[in-house]
């Protein structure tokens, strides 16, 4: 009888490794990206020889950042959606070259039309890890007052393009 006992929290213990494990392996798509949390404060290099920084964005606006790079299929796919939103939105789409050359952006760009008002270049990934990047391309929307308001892993469909809209046309406190 004593020994029956002891099988219980062993029990309770691989149950309890088992939920924790099934929660890791499959997280809620949207759990982060809806915290708020700070842009980074870095300073990028932008691929016409300025300088530019997100926290604070460089308006008073709420602002779109696409981290991008040439060879990302992806990236090339979404773009029409990044077209869409800088002619609802000029002015206030920003990109960010990730890991790639700055001829190769301008090429690409050349290609596909140019939605940002600016591209900041990344060529070590450091900015990117920075804003908390997992793999390109991710958009992410900044107040104006420097908080990532939303993070959209991923290419851009058009239910992501409502939801950037929204962040962007809602009245900020």
């Amino acid at each position: 009888m004593k020994r029956w006992l002891a099988v219980i929290p062993v029990a309770l213990l691989v149950l309890f490794a088992g939920l924790a494990l099934s929660q890791l392996l499959s997280p809620k798509k949207g759990d982060f990206e809806r915290v708020s949390r700070a842009a980074p404060d870095r300073q990028f290099t932008t691929l016409d020889g300025g300088d530019i920084v997100f926290a604070p964005p460089p308006s008073d606006q709420t602002i779109v950042v696409n981290l991008f790079a040439s060879w990302c299929a992806p990236c090339e796919a979404e773009h029409p959606q990044l077209m869409t939103l800088s002619e609802r939105f000029p002015g206030r789409v920003y990109g960010v070259l990730y890991k790639d050359t700055p001829e190769k952006g301008v090429e690409f760009l050349e290609r596909m039309g140019n939605p940002f008002a600016r591209v900041a270049v990344d060529p070590d990934g450091q900015g990117g890890l920075d804003f908390g990047l997992t793999g390109v391309p991710e958009t992410f929307v900044i107040s104006s007052d420097g908080e990532i308001l939303l993070h959209v892993a991923g290419p851009l469909g058009p239910d992501d393009v409502k939801e950037v809209s929204g962040a962007l046309s809602a009245p900020r406190n």
